[in-house]
């Protein structure tokens, strides 16, 4: 999964490549040495895209990155505020757009209230009135069974 991730990071930067944008890629798969060029590449101006996979999510600083794409959306709500954090900071806007699926649909309700609290952004009806974003889904906890004793 995480190798498909990796692939389909180059993949798409290509074809923005191919389009006309200046793209650069982060990811995993990435040497220190090349992450470091594509970040130098992308605040000097030289690219102006980033495809990047979760590596992106934390501990990295951008400034003016005025959007952020979620292709895939983030398994919990923490990861996803790191990755929207990378935009419209120090006052300034941003956009983010994140692509969300059944798949997704475990962080359906966390989206929706994160959303609802801020006071800039807007719910789109699909999400708002989507069942899954209508309750917080629920911890199912298992209890381990005791093993019985087997007499022969």
């Amino acid at each position: 999964m995480e190798e498909m991730k990796k692939k389909g990071c180059d993949v798409l930067a290509k074809s923005l490549e191919k389009m006309g944008y200046n793209a650069c890629t982060l990811h995993g798969g990435k040497g220190q040495e090349q992450c470091e060029f594509a970040l130098s590449n992308l605040k000097a101006g030289a690219k102006d895209i980033l495809v990047a996979t979760d590596v992106a999510g934390r501990g990295i600083d951008i400034k003016d990155l005025s959007m952020v794409v979620n292709y895939d959306m983030a398994k919990n709500i923490e990861d996803y505020i790191h990755r929207i954090g990378r935009t419209g900071r120090a006052g300034k806007s941003g956009i983010t757009i994140s692509f969300v699926t059944k798949e997704d649909s475990a962080v359906f309700y966390d989206l929706k209230q994160a959303i609802l609290e801020s006071l800039v952004s807007s719910c789109p009806p699909e999400l708002a009135n989507h069942p899954d974003a209508q309750h917080k889904p629920r911890t199912i906890l298992t209890k381990k069974r005791r093993e019985e004793p087997i007499f022969a």
